[in-house]
């Protein structure tokens, strides 16, 4: 009895999984239609994706995308935030001057007249000579020729007086004597004969045999062509004279730095040949052209030499300070340049970085102006942002796109 009704519940058993699975096979094609009549729905569902480009958009904006570096990784790697703020900032321009003589100050000493250098004063170049210094005595001929002509002139015009007085015809005479008197005698200063020489030849009654050159300025001689014996002609240069007490100094500005430099900004020089100490300055002229080689443009500095210790041709070094204000600035550390773009790093917390985009502007002192992309208060990575961007880049996440 007990084995008949075992099997009995066996069979119906069997019976019932087989029925199961019957009832699945033939149940699929109706799942199979009713989901591709599901995929097949077309208007609705469509269009409610058509309609929402600007709000999937507005998301991708608002979910920027953000590198993870744990806390043991930024100890590693030294990573380092600053916070982005507005501090004022000063461009430093240095460059290198070189000492020039004060153009304004220079004197050329020539001769008007044709003659032979009979004896010379000043000898060599570099001796300072004072301004009323002779400098070299010419013979001339013609000068000589002039003299006596003034003198013959000088006494035709002291006869008429001193016969008749009184007679008109003496008078006229009289007053041609003094024309031709002072033709002849401005003709002798025209020849840089001084009124002294002048004064030597009316009372001596014999004209000089040479002309005496004198200094016209105190200063070195930075140049000498006069030899003595040598023949010289009307306006043949024989020295230049330079007044040291105030030089120049000459330093170039590149190209993209003139925007910042302007007449009357001081400037603090140094020398070598003055070891610590510092000179102050003035730009008082910028050159208006610019060198097609170096592209660099020239300035002019003036600096007083009272002691005569600074020489032309000395090299000095040039710095000039310029103040631009407060500016929303972050290290230059902190910014990748990617050839395109420039990118950053910014501190989300908790170990999460967003690289983003920035618009850059001046640079100075080590940091650089923000002009958009982030905002004062924000923290910036300013070092180790190479490899956060190497883990970034490996893990494709790149910074978006920003609207401007």
């Amino acid at each position: 009895m007990k084995d008949r009704n075992f099997l009995a519940v066996l069979v119906i058993s069997i019976t019932g999984c087989l029925l199961f699975f019957m009832s699945f096979i033939f149940s699929m094609p109706v799942l199979a239609q009713s989901h591709a009549g599901h995929t097949a729905q077309p208007t609705a569902a469509v269009e409610k994706q058509a309609a929402k480009p600007q709000a999937t958009q507005k998301e991708v904006t608002e979910e920027a995308p953000q590198v993870e570096i744990s806390s043991q990784q930024r100890q590693l790697i030294g990573v380092k935030t600053v916070k982005v703020s507005l501090k004022s900032i000063q461009k430093v321009i240095r460059t290198v001057g070189r000492i020039e003589a004060d153009e304004r100050k220079q004197t050329t000493i020539n001769t008007k007249i044709e003659g032979w250098i009979e004896k010379l004063h000043v000898d060599y170049t570099g001796r300072y000579v004072k301004k009323g210094e002779p400098l070299v005595e010419i013979y001339s001929p013609e000068l000589l020729a002039t003299q006596q002509e003034f003198l013959g002139v000088l006494k035709w015009a002291a006869q008429p007086g001193d016969k008749k007085k009184d007679d008109t015809l003496g008078l006229m005479i009289a007053k041609d004597a003094a024309a031709s008197l002072d033709a002849a005698r401005q003709r002798l200063r025209l020849w840089d004969i001084s009124d002294a020489q002048i004064k030597q030849i009316e009372q001596t009654g014999k004209p000089v045999r040479t002309l005496t050159l004198y200094s016209p300025v105190s200063g070195f001689v930075t140049q000498k062509t006069a030899v003595q014996g040598m023949k010289v002609m009307p306006g043949e240069k024989l020295f230049d004279i330079a007044d040291l007490s105030t030089l120049w100094i000459i330093a170039d500005i590149y190209e993209y730095e003139l925007p910042f430099v302007k007449v009357g900004q001081p400037a603090r020089i140094t020398l070598s040949y003055f070891p610590g100490k510092e000179l102050s300055s003035k730009i008082d002229y910028i050159y208006p052209t610019i060198s097609a080689d170096t592209r660099t443009a020239k300035i002019r500095l003036t600096l007083p030499n009272p002691g005569g210790q600074l020489k032309p041709q000395m090299f000095t070094n040039v710095e000039i300070r310029i103040s631009l204000g407060k500016k929303l600035v972050i290290p230059e550390s902190a910014v990748i340049d990617t050839g395109t773009s420039q990118v950053v790093y910014v501190d989300k917390g908790e170990g999460a970085f967003e690289p983003r985009e920035v618009e850059l502007g001046l640079r100075a002192d080590g940091a650089v102006e923000v002009l958009r992309g982030i905002k004062a208060g924000e923290k910036v990575v300013s070092s180790a942002n190479f490899l956060i961007d190497s883990e970034a880049q490996l893990k494709g996440i790149k910074p978006l796109r920003r609207l401007k």
